[in-house]
């Protein structure tokens, strides 16, 4: 086997890895944003009935959040998912694509979303 050869079965191999990976994250990854987005929902379903209330302004915070346990309930989940990371879950397959992509440039290589190498012109100097 030639080195040519070599090199073009090691890229096939590369690129199968990559897809697999990429393709693995993406249920977890739709898992997670409607999870985010259910939280989201529900706090500024909230939040309207928290603020529209007229006793908000007259009883004391702890008292008024109390009222009002759909608010408190979602505002603590969403603080919770923040704190576990759940923003970045929402978004790791463009972060493996985009620092995939800043290594592969200096190869004169760029993958797409779903990880599919993409061979870019030599430049000419």
């Amino acid at each position: 086997m030639s080195l040519e050869q070599t090199a073009c079965e090691d890229l096939k191999a590369f690129e199968r890895r990559l897809t697999e990976v990429i393709a693995c994250l993406q249920p977890s990854t739709l898992r997670f944003r409607i999870i985010l987005v259910t939280a989201a929902i529900s706090i500024s379903i909230g939040a309207w009935y928290w603020l529209t209330d007229p006793k908000t302004s007259v009883v004391p915070l702890f008292d008024s959040l109390l009222l009002h346990p759909l608010f408190a309930l979602s505002s603590m989940i969403l603080i919770i998912l923040f704190c576990f990371g759940i923003h970045k879950k929402v978004i790791a397959p463009q972060i493996i694509t985009s620092r995939t992509r800043s290594v592969l440039s200096d190869f004169n290589l760029s993958i797409d979303d779903s990880g599919k190498l993409i061979l870019k012109q030599r430049p000419t100097n």
